[in-house]
């Protein structure tokens, strides 16, 4: 797997490119101190996977990853937790490492790299047509979410997931296990969902169309929620049921 390294500090480079003979898969073939050297690169060359940090003077990595075209597999390394959320907007991004890097969350970190599969959505009128068993549910590249949560990164497993609601500034992800409070939007989570499970039905709520126990007028019943649907939403809702 060819890799590169952006970083602007030139140990943390030393830390990854030391860690990354520690497994045998990565072949290191380039090392760049600034943002613009990567990209001029990357517009000649292909890469597998890339080691980017988020804070370099001038020009972020969220800046290059905007900038490039149909970017690689990324693996995000910072000292900072806070960009947790906004890392995974991304779809190219495939782990975010915070610094100090230990081996075992960087062999982690590979192996996910190793497994990742970028879902790719249909474009605008085109219909994706089903192959084998019709009634075969779609499977989802991206069956955990992560939340930053008190600087700590929480997966949740998506499918746990029954319902999202916005509360001002924040959005209350409620799980089968838990409940968990994120600093985010409605929108920012509804892009992570996989479209075939979850439903926007109202402008404060998402809902796990999979968790329904009963729909009565313009409100839905999950777990012990009861969820008001809009008037322009229950169309949607009414086709995504199996009706008999």
């Amino acid at each position: 797997m060819n890799c590169i390294i952006i970083d602007d500090e030139a140990t943390a480079r030393a830390i990854l490119l030391q860690l990354c003979t520690k497994v045998p898969e990565l072949n290191v073939i380039g090392e760049f101190s600034n943002a613009i050297q990567a990209i001029k690169y990357l517009n000649q060359n292909e890469v597998d996977l890339i080691f980017l940090d988020i804070h370099m003077p001038d020009f972020t990595g969220f800046d290059l990853i905007q900038t490039i075209k149909n970017p690689p597999r990324i693996i995000l390394t910072t000292s900072d937790a806070n960009f947790a959320i906004e890392a995974f907007e991304y779809d190219c991004i495939v782990d975010y490492l915070v610094k100090p890097i230990l081996l075992p969350r960087f062999e982690k970190a590979i192996q996910k790299s190793k497994n990742f599969t970028r879902e790719v959505k249909p474009a605008e009128g085109e219909v994706n047509t089903p192959s084998g068993d019709d009634n075969k549910e779609p499977e989802t590249s991206t069956p955990d979410l992560y939340v930053n949560i008190d600087r700590r990164l929480i997966k949740i497993d998506i499918p746990s997931i029954y319902l999202i609601e916005a509360k001002g500034d924040y959005i209350n992800i409620k799980t089968e296990d838990k409940n968990y409070t994120v600093h985010s939007t409605l929108k920012k989570i509804e892009d992570k969902l996989p479209d075939h499970t979850f439903l926007k039905v109202h402008r404060s709520y998402i809902i796990n169309i999979h968790k329904i126990i009963d729909i009565e007028d313009n409100s839905v019943l999950i777990k012990k929620d009861v969820i008001p649907v809009s008037r322009s939403n229950r169309p949607e809702l009414m086709k995504r049921l199996n009706l008999l």
